[in-house]
This record gives C-alpha cells, structure tokens and sequence, in this order.
C-alpha cells in the first residue's frame, strides 16, 4: 500500500500524528496550536451515555492520514488510471459536464481533483479545497474556523479539528446569486481509513449558494472511521442549500457534526440522505440567530440489518419571528434500527417563533426497530410550535392493489417505500434522485418478500 502513496501515519493516535499531519501541510502556527487544543480535548471528553455501537472502534488501528501520490489536478484525464476509472463509475466527471459548476473530489485524506468554472471566476466565487484555502486565505479561514462548532463541542468534533484535512472551502460574495451547483465528493478507498474532512462555507448578504456532497467506500474487513464537520454561515438575506447523500459501506463509522448559522432574513435549507454505514450519528442543527431568518430540514435514513442510523436535525431559535421545519423519514429492514433524535429550543425573547416538526417511520418485517427522541426546550411563551409523530407498516392492501397491476410483490413493497421518501427525492438533483431511487431499490433486494 505504502508504494502508491506519498506521506501515511499508520502509527496509532498520538500528539506526535497531528504534528506530523500540519508538517505535512506546512501549515501556519495557530493551526497546529488548534489542533494540538483539539486533540488535548479529545483525549478529555467522553461519549454520551446513550450513544451505542461504538465500542468496537480501535483508535490505534486507524490510518490518520494518507496522501496519494497523485498530484491534485484540473483534469481527469491526469489523474492516475485506478483513481481515474473509479470516479468515472461513480459518474462524477459526467455530472460535472452537464450541471456543475464546480467540483472537488477527495480520495483518502487529500483532494486530489479540483475545478471551478469560469462563471465561478466572474462572479468572484472562491471555491476551493479547505488546505488551499487556509494558504491562500488565511485570515479568512481563521475568521470563522471552528467559531459554529467549538473544538470541545463533542469527542468527534475533537478529533476531527486535531486531525482534518481537505474537506471544501465556498465563499459566495455579497449579492451574488450562484445558480449552478457546487459538488464536493468523498472516496475512502482502504480499510481501516481516518477520513476527516472540514467543509466551511460563507454566504455574504443577499448571497444564494447550493452545496451537494457525496460520499461512498468499499467494503473491506476492517472498520473505518468517518469524522466530518461542516459549518455554514448565512448572513443577512442569504439563501443556502445544503444537501448530503451518502452511501457509506457497512463498515464504516459515520460521525459527524454539522451546523450552520442563520443571520436576519437568511434561508437555509438542509437535505440529508443517510444510506449505508455501520453506525451513523448526525444531526443537522440550525442556529436561528437573527430576526426573520428561517430553516428547514428534510432528513432520510434506511437502516438494514446490522446498521444503527441515529439521525434527525436541530433548530436553535435565538431571535423574534424566526421559523423552523424538520421533517425526518426513517425506514427500518431486517436487524436495522433507525432513530430520530431532535432538539428544539427557543431562548428567551425569541417572540412569535413557528415550529413545526414531523417524524414519520416505517417498519418492513417484525425484527427491525425504530425509536424516536425529541427533546423540545421551550422558554418564550409567545410560540407556536406543532410536533408529529407516525410509525407504521407497509399496508396489505396497498400491496395488493399494485399486484393486481402486475408488480411482484417486492417491487410493490419498493414502490410504496419510494412514495414515502419522496418528499426527500423531489427536492434533490435530478441525478442524485436517480441514484438515490437506485441505492433502495438494492437495499430492498432481497430484504422485503
């Protein structure tokens, strides 16, 4: 393995590993001095008693950090065949030509492929991997650099500030209005891989930005570990589309911690598509922090036997007038176990803020499991907040009736399961709805009958 890559830390979690990685990055003094804080703080902390299905992960047996011998590129064609032919089956340089307007694509612990559109240039878009970020804009990068997700926030948010790299940097400017998609994509192509990408995005006033990430791994014997964090600042009156669509093999850890931050009359939006993974805890939150800004969050989660998807989504309202909408549908197959886990607050003096909350689960067979937690900290009387909650089966006759239109009864039963995420689908691109109709028809495989 070593011969195919440039600088690795396959040496086990220690101080000596984050000094050897910003080295490596010949990175400015206050990063490494974060880092080092970081890791301190990951050391300390510890897992929240009801978090479950983590104690198998061996830290000294994960890779911290392994940089490919390929240089990072503006075109495919320059890439290295292996990695070239597996982004090409993924779709990704396809997808660039018809929509995109710029791409970052990282392989293991570097990106390697990294283009923006000249339409990105005129408008004075930065879109960039987050290491070149932090060298061609430094005092930008450090600005809002773990200001929305402190480095003692959580244990995995710890880890990844002591361990980050690549990940993607967007900077849209005042008043400009990108109505082409931004696409970054994750590969974690060898076991018992680290992957700690830090993806930061700053949308000015009156600024619009969409942003869709991808993510997928093989599957090996060994366990990896993915541990991103994200941090979206939306100023006064931007809009921001954020949208996620994972297909994490079963033996992936998925841990991350995403936040955003909303100023007066800003909009963010957030679509969350969780397929695959051993163990995923992710919980989309949205800071309220401004009159009149808004948030919405639409979450999906398929849990397969062996899988435990914890997910759901946060609204913090912190202002007057301020609105919130998550909605969450989970579905549960063989051993899988789904749950949503939510938290609403709305502080003191945040008048007439509007809630409204909606976890639906269904069950495919009598051994999966769904649970739902949602913790509502209400402290403003003037507040109008709804909370609903379903969990139910694929329903006899409906299947029935598509059988007696000629469906079998599986592709029934999967047509019924895609009516009710669609709420999800129509709002993500054409080509990630295609893919995303694609992974649960083969979870289904062989699952429902």
């Amino acid at each position: 393995m070593n011969e195919a890559y440039e600088a690795i830390w396959d040496k086990g979690l220690s101080k000596e590993a984050v000094i050897y990685l910003s080295k490596q990055k010949n990175e400015p003094e206050w990063m490494l001095e974060l880092r080092l804080k970081a890791f301190e703080w990951f050391q300390k902390l510890s897992l929240p008693k009801w978090v479950e299905g983590l104690d198998d992960i061996d830290y000294d047996e994960i890779i911290y950090y392994l940089k490919p011998k390929a240089k990072t590129s503006q075109s495919w064609e320059e890439l290295p065949e292996d990695i070239r032919k597996i982004y090409d089956e993924l779709g990704i340089p396809e997808a660039e030509k018809k929509y995109l307007a710029g791409v970052t694509a990282q392989y293991e612990s570097e990106v390697l492929y990294e283009k923006i559109d000249n339409y990105l240039k005129k408008l004075g878009v930065i879109f960039l991997s987050m290491d070149d970020a932090l060298k061609q804009y430094p005092n930008l990068v450090k600005q809002y650099f773990a200001k929305l997700v402190p480095i003692n926030d959580n244990k995995f948010a710890a880890l990844n500030t002591a361990f980050w790299s690549g990940g993607a940097f967007v900077y849209v400017p005042k008043n400009v209005k990108v109505d082409r998609i931004l696409q970054a994509y994750f590969r974690i192509q060898v076991q018992s891989m680290g992957q700690f990408e830090r993806t930061l995005i700053i949308a000015e006033e009156g600024s619009q930005v969409s942003y869709v990430e991808g993510c997928s791994a093989p599957i090996y014997r060994k366990d990896s570990l993915h541990a991103a964090v994200v941090e979206v600042f939306a100023h006064k009156n931007a809009k921001v589309r954020y949208t996620t669509v994972q297909n994490w093999s079963k033996n992936v850890y998925n841990l991350v911690t995403k936040r955003a931050m909303a100023y007066e009359g800003a909009y963010i939006e957030w679509l969350d598509g969780n397929m695959g993974s051993k163990v995923t805890y992710k919980y989309p939150g949205i800071v309220l922090k401004e009159p009149y800004s808004k948030a919405k969050i639409i979450s999906i989660a398929s849990a397969g036997s062996g899988q435990l998807i914890d997910s759901g989504g946060k609204a913090i309202h912190l202002a007057p007038n301020t609105t919130s909408t998550i909605i969450s549908k989970s579905i549960s197959m063989g051993t899988g176990v789904s749950k949503y886990r939510g938290w609403i607050k709305v502080a003191k003096g945040a008048k007439n803020a509007k809630v409204s909350v909606n976890c639906d689960a269904l069950l495919l067979d009598p051994e999966s499991r769904t649970d739902t937690y949602p913790n509502i900290d209400i402290h403003e009387k003037d507040t109008q907040i709804t909370h609903e909650a379903t969990v139910g089966k694929i329903q006899e006759d409906q299947v029935f009736y598509l059988m007696s239109r000629g469906f079998s009864e599986e592709d029934a039963k999967t047509m019924i399961v895609l009516g009710f995420v669609e709420e999800f689908v129509k709002e993500i691109p054409l080509e990630y709805a295609v893919e995303l109709n694609r992974l649960i028809r083969l979870e289904m495989e062989g699952s429902v009958g």
